[in-house]
């Protein structure tokens, strides 16, 4: 009965849901962020920009690399077809829980946007590099090597 109603897809799928759905909170972030930018001289948003290009880049290699090699990897040991809904661990759905109620918290609070501006776009900027990973093992495993 209730494999008639589990929403299954192929597994690699769930790649591509884990990458749209990172590629579309880290561009909703990123464009946020830079929309409080706006009321910085253009000196002042490349100073931010480039300290939120590296923040994020140690945020992702030290913290978010992890994250989602562990992710790649659960999928890869699901069956064929796997309940669409588990491109993500339940703990997942927590954090994600979490981080938008943190989000929308700070936007709300009486915290002047700018200041979010830096968080925002580094967190977006870990997000997008993240849903690479997700792509390239979704390609891989839609296109077949040569030579195999």
């Amino acid at each position: 009965m209730i494999r008639r109603f589990n929403p299954a897809v192929p597994r690699y799928f769930l790649y591509a849901i884990a990458g749209v759905l990172w590629t579309f909170a880290g561009g909703l972030l990123c464009f946020r962020g830079a929309l409080w930018l706006g009321v910085f001289s253009l000196p002042v948003i490349a100073s931010i920009e480039a300290g939120s290009i590296a923040v994020a880049a140690a945020g992702y290699v030290f913290l978010f690399a992890g994250i989602v090699r562990k992710n790649i990897a659960r999928i890869g040991e699901l069956p064929e077809r796997a309940c669409v809904f588990a491109f993500t661990a339940w703990r997942g759905y927590i954090m994600i829980a979490l981080m938008m109620t943190a989000g929308i918290s700070l936007r709300n609070s009486s915290i002047p946007p700018y200041y979010l501006s830096f968080p925002y776009t580094t967190m977006g900027a870990i997000l997008l590099t993240g849903s690479v990973a997700f792509y390239k093992r979704f390609i891989a495993a839609v296109i077949p090597v040569k030579g195999e």
